[in-house]
């Protein structure tokens, strides 16, 4: 029987994820994050190759919500004035589709990320790896085939 270590990322990645672009505005990733109960939306061009990611940290600290107290009609305002392409990590972390999931997982301790794009030789974005993938592929392998692909969970 094959390790989880050495099975291959597209075995357990999310092939449905929410994206943005980089013309985006923050507000809309704000109301994505908060319906979807997601932590990491990545950017792609309209080719669907990844350009970048916003996370809800990269969110948070745009906002400036918690030192500014807006309520919430002027923080929406003030969300939707500032572009995705003005506060998103330009330097992505991402792996292959086969690449090893304890490569990968390696990775996410190492630089401290809560997820991986998933994207094909030319960039092109087909899937993403996240934390709560990993624990459900290790732990609750039973969860993980009746409930595929589902959103990345804050739980």
């Amino acid at each position: 029987m094959e390790s989880i270590a050495q099975r291959a990322v597209a075995e357990i990645m999310r092939r449905e994820f929410a994206s943005l672009r980089p013309e985006d505005r923050l507000d809309l990733a704000d109301q994505v994050m908060k319906l979807g109960r997601v932590r990491h939306l990545p950017v792609l061009d309209d080719t669907g190759r990844l350009v970048g990611i916003v996370s809800n940290r990269d969110l948070l600290e745009a906002s400036l919500t918690s030192v500014l107290s807006f309520e919430s009609q002027e923080r929406r305002g003030f969300l939707r004035s500032i572009g995705v392409a003005e506060v998103m990590k330009h330097q992505v972390e991402s792996v292959a589709p086969e690449t090893p999931l304890g490569s990968a997982a390696g990775r996410m301790v190492r630089n401290k990320i809560g997820c991986l794009p998933v994207v094909q030789k030319d960039g092109t974005m087909i899937g993403l790896l996240t934390e709560t993938d990993l624990l459900i592929a290790a732990y609750l392998p039973d969860e993980a085939r009746s409930d595929p692909g589902a959103p990345d969970r804050d739980e």
